[in-house]
């Protein structure tokens, strides 16, 4: 078939089929192997409700011969991985999880296996991605894919419970999921008091290390009644329904404590909304951009608005009012400008970093405000590196540059102690001549009342 050729990187690891890419256009096909099963699911009409309900991404069949189905999925605007989200939207992402293996069973069927991976954020909600998990269930058979569920979603979870958001981050090092002894060496002795804790992990730990030196693995016919199964999935939806995360962090209240008048505040607000709206950008990425305030203070036709942002309580709260406000054009992401997510797994392609998907998702505007002083002074970027970077990612960029005066610019710089005087680099003359290198500066406009200045520019590429 002519879209073999153009199997996607990632798409190696189930001999049921693979996805491809035809130009811009994503595309699922079935091996042989998995027609039995596609085909029962279809019969039994499986998909159609998780397709209304919004839990398993929509397709249609485009083409059957004998050696392959062709699936047509709506495309995903940007895809993010389980590292970019934020503590509650990976509650969600498991809890979608679970909600369809119980979905599965209720029809004799079951998914086969439980990757963070097959789980993205879509049009405001988590939507499962990967149509070929589902298989036929086995009567009294386990879950087969109960220990990948805990060691991507259940493990990582309680750990950024115990320990913070950044626990998560171990995610971007351990693609097929942080081993269960991992996690339970991380937890408190007390956790081995939680039943769900001690089954669910310790006692899983245990018996792996029991057995880790058996090379020849025994048959063991282990059975599980489907009530017994049900009863798992239960405790499991549960406990990680009512986890919190018990974190403060550094911006996650900014616009609770910033150093802006209101009038500045709505002067900042009206400036990029005319621009926004005056170019008919679509499209918009907005880094640094904490709780998406300014983002969604643009009153334009939006097609998508990624928020990015370190701080993970910003991205947090920006999740709370899309889920509050059921937003479907809002994607909050859990970024760092200055270590981007790399590409990672097999030859670093698995997973595509955030730039190259950013790259392919082109967004038509740019918003970088009160950034560029956090990359100049605590990361000590060059302003052409800065410069550089902004262009790479969409012709129009608006950026706030904060002068010298600037109390937040002269906390960072009150920080660097006797290195002050190695930042004397940082003024507006040296900013705009290293911009002007890679955009044209279309209009600038002093914010009244602060000591900031707000830029449209335009790549020069």
């Amino acid at each position: 078939m002519k879209s073999k050729a153009h199997r996607h990187q990632a798409s190696f690891r189930d001999p049921s089929g693979y996805i491809v890419r035809d130009g811009s256009v994503v595309k699922r096909v079935i091996n042989p192997i998995y027609f039995p099963v596609y085909d029962a699911l279809c019969k039994a009409d499986f998909f159609s409700p998780l397709f209304k309900a919004k839990m398993l991404i929509p397709h249609v069949e485009q083409e059957r011969s004998a050696e392959a189905i062709v699936l047509m999925p709506d495309q995903i605007d940007l895809m993010t991985y389980p590292y970019e989200w934020s503590f509650e939207q990976y509650k969600q992402a498991a809890l979608l999880t679970l909600k369809l293996q119980n979905f599965a069973l209720d029809r004799d069927f079951s998914l086969k296996d439980a990757s963070a991976y097959n789980v993205t954020f879509h049009r405001g909600k988590p939507v499962f991605i990967d149509t070929l998990s589902f298989d036929f269930y086995q009567k009294d058979s386990p879950w087969r894919a109960y220990k990948q569920f805990i060691t991507h979603f259940f493990g990582p979870l309680v750990l950024a419970h115990f320990h913070g958001a950044e626990a998560l981050k171990m995610m971007q090092t351990h693609i097929d999921g942080i081993p269960v002894a991992l996690v339970a060496s991380m937890l408190p002795k007390r956790t081995k008091l939680s039943p769900t804790l001690y089954t669910n992990i310790h006692l899983m730990a245990k018996m792996e290390a029991k057995h880790k030196d058996e090379y020849t693995p025994k048959s063991r016919s282990i059975k599980l009644s489907k009530q017994s199964l049900r009863n798992l999935l239960r405790s499991l939806y549960n406990y990680i329904d009512q986890l919190e995360l018990m974190q403060q962090t550094e911006w996650g209240d900014y616009y609770n404590k910033t150093n802006y008048q209101p009038e500045s505040f709505n002067f900042k607000k009206e400036q990029i909304q005319k621009w926004i709206a005056g170019n008919g950008a679509r499209k918009i990425l907005d880094l640094g951009g904490n709780d998406g305030t300014f983002a969604r203070a643009i009153d334009s036709d939006i097609d998508l608005a990624v928020v990015a942002d370190v701080d993970h309580n910003a991205v947090a709260l920006n999740y709370a009012q899309v889920k509050a406000n059921k937003e479907v054009n809002m994607l909050p992401l859990w970024f760092d400008v200055t270590q981007p997510s790399p590409a990672i797994g097999w030859v670093n392609l698995e997973r595509e970093s955030i730039l190259n998907r950013l790259s392919a998702w082109a967004p038509e505007a740019v918003l970088a405000l009160a950034v560029i002083h956090h990359m100049t002074l605590s990361a000590n970027i060059p302003f052409a590196d800065s410069a550089q970077f902004f262009a790479r990612l969409s012709p129009l960029l608006v950026i706030e540059f904060p002068k010298r005066d600037d109390s937040w610019v002269d906390s960072l710089l009150q920080r660097k102690r006797e290195f002050i005087n190695h930042f004397d680099h940082y003024h507006q003359e040296n900013f705009e001549k290293a911009f002007e290198e890679h955009f044209k500066i279309l209009e600038k406009v002093n914010i009244p009342g602060s000591d900031r200045i707000l830029y449209l520019m335009h790549s020069r590429q």
